[in-house]
């Protein structure tokens, strides 16, 4: 059996891919009560290890800074609007525009990355 190793392009659709399924397990944490509830928890458990597994598959072909900042860029960006979208969450300018500069910062990451 041979072992996978994606290209630059795929590398990086697995790491959206991992990003996102890290915002849905962070923000579905909330929904855990503390991991008392069996389903949010499983859901949540399961999220987090295929969020893992599809990030070491993109670090086979992208660098792990790169990597591991840009997943990290994305859950937090992503729970942070949806504490705002879905949990009433201050949306102040300020904490707005931090936000911005989260993504700005992947944004230029995989730009130098190219």
């Amino acid at each position: 059996m041979t072992e996978y190793t994606p290209t630059t392009a795929q590398a990086w659709w697995l790491l959206v891919a991992a990003g996102l399924l890290e915002v849905a397990w962070a923000v579905g944490l909330k929904y855990t009560g503390g991991f008392s509830r069996p389903l949010p928890t499983a859901l949540v458990i399961a999220g987090a290890l295929t969020s893992f597994a599809l990030l070491a598959v993109a670090m086979k072909t992208l660098p792990v800074g790169t990597a591991y900042a840009v997943w990290v860029g994305i859950g937090a960006a992503g729970a942070a609007l949806l504490g705002i979208v879905l949990f009433g969450e201050a949306a102040t300018a300020a904490r707005l525009g931090c936000v911005l500069l989260i993504v700005a910062g992947v944004v230029g990451l995989k730009l130098v990355e190219s």
